[in-house]
């Protein structure tokens, strides 16, 4: 079972999650909290797969809940909330440590999915959604030219090539048919690059990859 902890301020919007998510046969809400220091107290005492973290909440916000969430309980796979899709605050979210996130208009289907696929240990953004917010809210960093900054020195060529299909919005089995590998061998290339970089998923991932510079905004 996909233990969940559910921390929104809106007691509805708990209850009509709590109500989607415990219908489902491979999951159980097993705590909700009105702020994001509740979150965070029952994320230490619960140990939950998934937290579904309101952005904006009242005292200690989602950003900050998830700070903390990912530093004292890493195992713990956070998936922010936000009434809009386009908000600066996604961006602080990832960077924070969360896996991803998702407008509370979703359907139920998709907040399942979502659930599912940031468990799993993927990234619940949208690949072209998730580019779009970095080029438009990550800090811009002098683009890459060829010496690579610390956070990339690590990299092999390949491992460097991987990273920028994967901040291009690419998925494996894209990047596969782009570079003429296996999907397994590109699998074994981001596990890598993700472990090099200190990267738990796609999202933040594509973070380094904008703040270093590998890749710019594009219109």
């Amino acid at each position: 079972m996909i233990k969940v902890l559910l921390v929104d301020d809106q007691a509805l919007v708990r209850t009509g999650f709590k109500m989607i998510l415990n219908a489902q046969p491979d999951m159980t809400v097993v705590g909700e909290a009105g702020d994001g220091a509740e979150g965070v107290r029952l994320g230490l005492r619960l140990r939950p797969d998934v937290a579904l973290m309101d952005v904006h909440m009242p005292g200690l916000d989602g950003v900050a809940a998830t700070e903390r969430l990912a530093a004292e309980v890493p195992e713990v796979r956070v998936l922010g909330l936000s009434t809009f899709d386009l908000d600066e605050y996604v961006v602080g979210m990832l960077r924070a440590g969360a896996s991803g996130f998702l407008p509370k208009d979703i359907t139920p289907e998709e907040l399942v999915q979502g659930v599912r696929t940031v468990h799993s240990g993927e990234s619940a953004v949208a690949p072209r959604l998730l580019t779009r917010l970095i080029g438009t809210y990550v800090r811009a960093s002098p683009p890459y030219r060829g010496e690579a900054p610390p956070e990339l020195g690590v990299l092999t060529d390949r491992e460097r090539d991987v990273l920028v299909l994967i901040a291009r919005g690419q998925s494996n089995g894209e990047i596969a048919e782009r570079l003429g590998v296996a999907p397994s061998t590109v699998k074994n290339h981001v596990t890598n690059l993700f472990a090099k970089i200190g990267a738990r998923d796609r999202a933040q991932a594509v973070i380094t990859a904008y703040e270093t510079g590998l890749v710019s905004a594009r219109a």
